[in-house]
Parts: structure tokens; C-alpha cells; sequence
């Protein structure tokens, strides 16, 4: 599966700029977690497209679901299945709602990068500039132990970066934080 396969589905289940937007960040944060773990030696699952495509796919049922965490993830793997996907692409997908076990490194980090990005474009949108470029690794931190700001950010789930990626959480937001900021254009930030 391609990445333009992914963005036509993305199309096919009719998601909002602003979803796509979010399936973008996660899909950047995906390749940024693949290269990482490559250098690191920890042989990440399938290649550095498919972790992209995970990231991308992630949500890409919620809006016509209903945002019904039941139904999330059901008309993605359906659409994936149809088309070939690889299992452990859709145990990736269905994993980072709980309805897979999170077995493989590709999993773990879908799941915990998730709500991070979504805290990063938070922070993002109280500047004053309203732009990725001045947010500081310092002030996504900060944030994130304000459980006022952004209050349905899980923030446990982030903290998987640690007990599941062996990844601290300075590290975690850094690396997250600067592959969006890589590509904040297309991210509209």
C-alpha cells in the first residue's frame, strides 16, 4: 500500500481537513519513530511507508463512526482488508484504540504518540503566531502536566513512550515536536 492509497481513503471515509490534518502529524511522528528505532538497532516491523500509513489510518473512521469508540476502527480495517493490507498494519490500527494487543514496536508507538500530537497542535494554537515553530519542547512538557490544558489529552497514554518504547518522555516530545515542525506546512501550522 502506497501513502497517496492511504490519503484516498482518508477521502473515502469522508474525513475533515482537520482530521486529515491530524492522520498527517501522526504519519510524519510514525517515520520520524521508524527511523529512530532503525538506528537504535530495535529492527522495526515492515518499513518506514507502513508506519507512515499507520499513522496516517490511525482515525480515519472516527468522524463516521460518530466518534463512537465501539465502532472506531471497524470501517478502516474493513477497507484495509479489502484491499490487501497487511495484518500487522491493522493490529497497529485497532491496537491504538485497545482492541488489539499492542505486541509489536510499530503499535506502541502509534498509541503513544497519538494524543502527543494532538497536545503539540494544542499548544500550537494558544500561541500567538497560531505556528508549530514556536513551540518549545520545554512548553509541550510544561503543558502536559497542566491536566487543565487540553483535559481529553490521555496523558498515561503518552507515558507508554517510557514503559513501552523505552523512550523518555523529554525525548519522546522532542522527537514528536520536531517531526511535525519538519513539516508544518503541510500541516497548515
Amino acid at each position: 500500500m502506497t501513502r497517496e492509497d492511504a490519503l484516498k481513503i482518508l477521502d473515502e471515509l469522508k474525513n475533515s481537513p482537520n482530521m486529515k490534518k491530524h492522520g498527517l502529524g501522526l504519519g510524519f511522528t510514525m517515520a520520524e519513530l521508524f527511523d529512530y528505532f532503525e538506528k537504535k538497532n530495535k529492527k522495526p516491523e515492515l518499513t518506514k511507508n507502513d508506519w507512515e500509513i499507520v499513522g496516517l489510518l490511525h482515525d480515519a473512521d472516527y468522524e463516521i463512526t460518530n466518534k463512537s469508540l465501539e465502532l472506531h476502527t471497524e470501517e478502516t480495517t474493513k477497507k484495509l482488508k479489502e484491499i490487501g493490507a497487511e495484518q500487522i498494519i491493522i493490529d497497529a490500527i485497532r491496537g491504538h484504540c485497545d482492541k488489539e494487543p499492542r505486541k509489536t514496536l510499530m503499535a506502541k508507538s502509534v498509541y503513544a504518540a497519538d494524543e502527543l500530537t494532538g497536545l503539540i497542535v494544542a499548544c500550537a494554537l494558544v500561541q500567538p503566531e497560531k505556528k508549530l515553530a514556536t513551540v518549545t519542547k520545554e512548553s509541550v512538557l510544561k503543558k502536559l502536566k497542566d491536566k487543565s490544558f487540553a483535559a481529553n489529552v490521555n496523558r498515561d497514554q503518552i507515558k507508554t513512550c517510557e514503559t513501552e518504547l523505552n523512550i523518555s518522555l523529554e525525548k519522546f516530545v522532542e522527537m514528536v515536536l520536531k517531526s511535525m515542525q519538519e513539516k508544518s506546512d503541510e500541516l497548515g501550522l
